[in-house]
């Protein structure tokens, strides 16, 4: 994979968590600054490594020549369903020596988080796509951080479940056996933090960090509420009236004579991805020998290309989720149900670690 890009963030807004919003995004708007993810896409196209599924084409594009060129593998990997069998999924699991367990939505909504999408996913009279954005918060920081307060102090009241609970205790033990467990999150709750999990790549941010406007310091910030002004505000109801909060008495930074605005560390809609991060991902993504995708949908970019690639240089990844996604059949396993259900199962200890 190339690295060092930085990608402009298209789909479900700042996570894929809370549990996000929308769905499928035209192909015009997944676009990275300096290169297209579509350009990347169409070079594994072309060298037979990447097969696109035909959900996310809505008009014919100028790659159409060369997936006929990869017609016949693409249709063998379609028609070749992934296996559910568990015990041999456990028999490469015990073998592999560097795990990346990529997570999305699915596993924080089992923690009872609530979710902004379809005809319910409104905050007051606005959806969340209306909020998350340099825009809104521009014209009106107040009420971007009602939300995100609101947000903050719900994901308080929110527990880690055997998902993310499976996933800490996996990383744990097998670290301590000289093997490497990385954790890459589209979500923004922290929840995999709060069950024990080591250097969490956080693809989108956190609703925990925030990121000061004038200076750039980036710190954790876990205070309940977050100023003063904010407490007892951000009710989601729609028919609670604005706080209109003075800017001056927002979240402001403590850094040594700046005091500028404080903003959430999350990737709003039509921000970068950190390029930092990316490349840590990249180069993790590179090297495993086993790949997890757990409650993720697999539509958003750039994260919807790092499995399918895994896969595509002969990778074993196993898909865990309530449904099937647009990458499924380009995977070797798929475990259908609750995360917090299937995936302690196949993260439990191997009878061989106790030799």
């Amino acid at each position: 994979m190339q690295t060092g890009r930085r990608y402009r963030k298209g789909g479900l807004y700042d996570d894929e968590m809370m549990l996000g919003i929308g769905g499928r995004t035209r192909a015009s708007d997944r676009r990275e600054e300096s290169f297209s993810t579509e350009n990347k896409i169409s070079k594994g196209i072309c060298e037979g490594r990447i097969s696109i599924p035909f959900s996310f084409q809505t008009t014919p594009s100028r790659h159409d020549l060369s997936r006929k060129s990869t017609t016949s593998q693409q249709q063998s990997r379609y028609m070749s369903r992934p296996s559910s069998d568990l015990a041999a999924f456990r028999d490469i699991f015990s073998k592999a020596k560097h795990v990346v367990i990529l997570t999305g939505a699915g596993v924080s909504a089992e923690s009872g988080v609530p979710t902004f999408r379809g005809a319910g996913g409104y905050w007051r009279k606005w959806q969340a796509q209306q909020l998350a954005t340099p825009e809104a918060f521009s014209r009106n920081p107040s009420r971007v951080w009602e939300f995100y307060h609101y947000r903050r102090e719900v994901m308080l009241t929110k527990t880690p479940n055997p998902a993310h609970q499976a996933i800490a205790e996996c990383q744990e033990r097998l670290c301590r056996k000289g093997r490497k467990v990385t954790l890459v999150t589209q979500n923004i709750d922290e929840l995999h933090r709060r069950a024990g999990s080591k250097d969490v790549l956080e693809l989108h941010g956190s609703l925990f960090k925030t990121r000061c406007m004038s200076c750039g310091h980036v710190s954790a910030n876990h205070k309940s509420p977050i100023c003063a002004a904010l407490e007892g505000k951000g009710a989601p109801d729609p028919n609670t009236d604005d706080a209109k909060i003075p800017v001056n008495d927002l979240p402001r930074c403590q850094e040594a004579d700046c005091r500028g605005l404080l903003r959430p560390a999350v990737v709003w809609f039509g921000e970068s991805l950190d390029s930092d991060i990316l490349q840590r991902v990249e180069e993790e993504l590179d090297s495993c020998d086993l790949c997890l995708v757990v409650g993720t949908s697999s539509i958003v970019y750039p994260a919807a290309m790092f499995a399918p690639q895994v896969a595509a240089r002969g990778v074993p990844v196993a898909e865990f989720n309530m449904e099937h996604t647009p990458a499924t059949m380009e995977f070797q396993f798929h475990f259908h149900g609750p995360c917090g259900t299937t995936l302690p199962a196949a993260l439990a200890p191997h009878l061989s670690e106790t030799k």
